[in-house]
């Protein structure tokens, strides 16, 4: 399938890597969704991606990724608008700088980085199936960590803002590893990838990017790879031909990676996959 042939939808698609993402699909003539939280800032970057690549079938959807009502209005309405999905990539990510919670009462990192992404596909799965050969992308990080199963929800420990942040995009991998597990044979294969690090707005004004990167970024930012550069990795695992039929793989730059222990054990896939249903309502 040529790529002027597929859909893709695509999360936190207003700015930064997601934007690039959906630029060089757009530029291949790609049909392309693109998720923004804000309205103003999603249409800016519509009319910016139409005028930079002559595509007219670009399509904006609105929704708060924190909130699951929100989540399954955007999926009412992208099933409304695409009768054929052919590549869902999970890009949206987030960190905080305290503890807070989400309109569901989960702690906002998890919500965003992981339960977003886990329900959006669970809600999308059967339109991919039926316009296989499909793919899921989910856009992770590079970490070495483990969840507290025990306390996903910070209601225990002090909350540090890059513990939650890495437990929640570990989430990223036992789900990538888990719903490939169940999606064999279905014709919809599902990777992750850590598209490295470069310059980006993660978390906001007062969220990751703290006063330490925004130096660096001040001092050597010519240094740091842009993220049109990052979304090449991505794009690899989107269109490489030599990929159709790959599933439940962890990419770093056109290479494979070692996933975290935790999330090399088909056990806590599963369990993580189970607490995740009950989180969202799908069980």
């Amino acid at each position: 399938m040529t790529t002027s042939s597929r859909t893709a939808l695509i999360t936190g698609a207003n700015s930064g890597l997601g934007k690039a993402i959906a630029l060089a699909l757009a530029a291949d003539g790609t049909q392309v969704g693109i998720v923004a939280r804000d309205r103003t800032r999603g249409e800016s970057a519509l009319a910016e991606i139409q005028a930079s690549t002559g595509n007219a079938d670009l399509h904006l959807f609105i929704a708060d990724l924190a909130d699951q009502t929100s989540i399954r209005a955007l999926a009412e309405s992208v099933l409304a608008r695409f009768d054929r999905l052919h590549l869902l990539v999970n890009n949206a990510g987030t960190a905080y700088p305290a503890r807070r919670l989400s309109p569901d009462g989960i702690e906002c990192a998890l919500a965003v980085n992981h339960l977003a992404p886990f329900l959006l596909t669970h809600l999308l799965l059967d339109r991919l199936t039926s316009s296989a050969s499909a793919r899921i992308v989910n856009v992770g990080t590079r970490i070495n960590a483990a969840m507290d199963f025990e306390d996903l929800n910070w209601e225990r420990r002090p909350y540090r803002m890059m513990q939650g942040y890495a437990q929640s995009k570990l989430g990223n991998l036992h789900f990538t590893f888990e719903l490939a597990r169940r999606l064999h044979g279905s014709g919809v294969t599902v990777n992750a990838v850590f598209p490295g690090v470069f310059r980006s707005n993660l978390g906001g004004t007062d969220g990751a990017q703290g006063p330490f990167w925004k130096l660096v970024a001040a001092l050597g930012g010519w240094a740091i790879p842009s993220p049109e550069q990052a979304a090449r990795r991505v794009l690899y695992l989107a269109n490489a031909s030599e990929l159709e039929g790959v599933s439940g793989q962890y990419f770093g730059n056109r290479k494979p990676l070692r996933a975290p222990a935790q999330a090399r054990d088909p056990e806590a896939n599963r369990r993580l996959w189970e607490i995740s249903e009950r989180l969202t309502g799908l069980s």
